[in-house]
């Protein structure tokens, strides 16, 4: 396995169920996420997404919205030193144009801190949409084809990869959701036309290394044929 995308559903929820403001709930998930980095660096696995704020989290309150930002950019510093000292280059994927200026600057700060790791990539998918990034694609082709620089005939599905958000990393082989929700939600809709599934009912802030394990062992199992 080269790439482990994580659904990471269910922070809210489990806050609701202590009585807690719903955001606090992912405060409680960054446990989660420093546990399947840790599995990753483990497994040799070389890349890892985590869907960290959809274009649709947009809707949220004003305060759940500051409060997420502000935990990225706490978090994502407090961990640089780590990152460096574990090889992990930190990047964050999505539309940029709808980061806030501050998370901006402090997101620019630790992929350039990081640039030079080479055992893991952990992208956090942020301001991000599976369907957007498709969009986003077919403006920078269009824009490409325009110029002359690219003739519409051989524009192809590698074409279509390398203008993507996330189109310099591998197709996820496994997807793995938390939540009980046996869906997408707009999370790499292009990349994974192959990927394998799990879908697990605990909270994100449940997860724990076994559960990623039974998840790993399960994909290992798979015969994937791609067509073949």
């Amino acid at each position: 396995m080269q790439h482990l995308a994580c659904i990471m559903d269910g922070n809210r929820r489990f806050a609701k169920r202590h009585g807690w403001k719903p955001w606090i709930g992912h405060k409680k998930g960054v446990d989660a996420v420093r546990m399947a980095i840790d599995f990753c660096v483990k497994k040799n696995i070389k890349f890892l997404s985590l869907y960290t704020f959809s274009i649709e989290n947009f809707k949220r309150s004003e305060d759940e919205k500051n409060y997420l930002f502000s935990l990225l950019v706490e978090q994502a510093k407090k961990h640089i030193n780590e990152f460096i000292q574990k090889g992990i280059q930190v990047r964050f994927v999505g539309n940029r144009s709808l980061f806030p200026q501050d998370v901006i600057k402090a997101c620019q700060e630790v992929e350039e801190q990081t640039q030079q790791g080479v055992t893991l990539q952990v992208n956090f998918l942020f301001c991000y949409g599976g369907q957007q990034e498709i969009v986003h694609a077919a403006k920078k082709i269009s824009q490409s084809v325009q110029k002359g620089e690219l003739l519409t005939e051989d524009i192809d599905e590698k074409t279509i990869t390398n203008a993507l958000w996330l189109g310099d990393a591998p197709p996820p082989d496994l997807i793995f959701r938390t939540g009980g929700v046996n869906r997408l939600s707009n999370f790499l809709l292009f990349q994974s036309a192959y990927a394998e599934f799990y879908f697990s009912d605990n909270l994100w802030p449940e997860v724990t290394h076994n559960d990623l394990q039974i998840a790993f062992d399960r994909f290992n199992q798979c015969k994937r044929n791609f067509g073949k």
